[in-house]
């Protein structure tokens, strides 16, 4: 994919069917609202307009998981099952596929929690603190998406029969 990060190792002329490319598109609106979030992030560490800074990261932040949750849902409750029939679950890309959505749920969990009354208290040092939080999860997720589209995408692809990739595609239309 031409100017999105998330496309570093892909072969260009690989094809994708309709549900994998669904899910290979979401990443870009996604990569670009994780490096809005890190742009912020990186103000606070530098100081810049910190309350109000953090005040917007909040916001973005709930914005952004509001449009990953969905995203993350197609993927573990139908990808990552769908490929269970073929590869253990319990270890290998699956497994580590749900462990980077765990943990940048985490980091982004955290931030909100820790956040919950504002800016109340903080201090510019838990700030920055809690702004890295969302700098950790951006680079978690950035790393993430290029996996799945480097490795996990073309291994579905090449795994799944023609009615799997239509069910996969069907399933995720739903969600």
């Amino acid at each position: 994919m031409t100017g999105c990060l998330s496309g570093i190792n892909q072969d260009s002329s690989f094809t994708l069917s309709a549900g994998l490319q669904q899910l290979k598109n979401e990443h870009p609106p996604l990569l670009e609202m994780l490096s809005n979030l890190l742009d912020l992030s990186q103000k606070i560490e530098e100081g810049e307009q910190m309350e109000e800074n953090f005040s917007r990261l909040r916001e973005m932040v709930i914005e952004f998981l509001a449009e990953l949750e969905p995203h993350s849902e197609r993927e573990e409750g139908v990808l990552f099952e769908m490929m269970a029939a073929y590869i253990v679950r319990e270890m290998g890309p699956i497994a580590v596929m749900e462990y980077e959505h765990d943990q940048a749920k985490r980091f982004i969990g955290t931030f909100l929690h820790n956040t919950k009354d504002g800016t109340i208290g903080f201090s510019n040092e838990k700030m920055i603190e809690n702004a890295q939080m969302i700098k950790n999860a951006n680079y978690t997720l950035v790393s993430h998406f290029a996996k799945e589209e480097s490795i996990l995408f073309p291994m579905a692809e090449n795994m799944f029969s023609e009615e799997e990739k239509q069910e996969l595609a069907e399933r995720i239309k739903v969600i």
